[in-house]
């Protein structure tokens, strides 16, 4: 296999282990075997180790003792400073997209609400979600905006599914969407900010209540 053939099927690789990071499929504390990856996948070890590299690269592997790459674990401090991160970059994309966003990119946030509202509580919602958020970082027109938040999301994808996972937060996150798009239709970039910020902690709270959740031991039934 040539080296640039090798380079493009890390990269497919790399991709396709990204998706089954950001899904759940690869859970925090999964080993990965380059030989079973390689098999799996029905490509050479190479190109899945290249692929490894780079996850570790983005901070989403580690090597640990005996059990070799395996999906980083985020610990309750951690998901708290991830989530007061996102709120930084995300509130100030939203004050930036109410200076700047175009009223074609105004419809688009729209569109994209109405469509969550009316999904299935599943993969289709959290796209959904995803595309709107996407949208609105796009809308702020800040490049070193957009590329921190990049690395940010890579690292949220440790935590799986997105909370639109739970069918209590779909109806909420629509309506939190619909405050912060008022905010930007009325060029109001304060109230924008402050929108966004607590959707953010919103989607927190939730992250908290779930992992707290984990961690209570279920009794044996009678």
């Amino acid at each position: 296999m040539s080296d640039d053939v090798e380079l493009s099927t890390g990269q497919s690789a790399y991709r396709r282990l990204l998706a089954e990071i950001r899904s759940g499929a690869l859970a925090p504390g999964a080993r990965l075997r380059e030989t079973d990856l390689a098999d799996r996948l029905g490509i050479s070890r190479t190109p899945v180790r290249e692929a490894i590299r780079q996850l570790e690269a983005d901070g989403l592997v580690t090597h640990l003792p005996r059990l070799g790459a395996t999906i980083r674990s985020l610990d309750y401090a951690e998901v708290i400073e991830l989530y007061e991160m996102r709120a930084v970059l995300e509130g100030t994309a939203a004050r930036l997209a109410a200076q700047a966003a175009s009223a074609v990119e105004l419809a688009e946030l729209a569109a994209l609400n109405a469509d969550l509202a009316n999904a299935p509580v599943g993969l289709q919602a959290q796209e959904l979600n995803r595309q709107f958020h996407r949208t609105l970082l796009d809308a702020a027109k800040n490049r070193f905006l957009i590329k921190a938040m990049s690395a940010l999301q890579k690292t949220l994808m440790i935590l799986g599914p997105t909370t639109l996972a739970d069918p209590s937060r779909a109806g909420a996150a629509v309506a939190e969407h619909a405050q912060v798009l008022a905010a930007l239709e009325a060029r109001d970039a304060d109230a924008a900010e402050r929108a966004m910020r607590a959707h953010i902690e919103a989607a927190l709270s939730l992250r908290i209540r779930a992992m707290r959740h984990r961690e209570i031991p279920v009794e044996d039934s009678p």
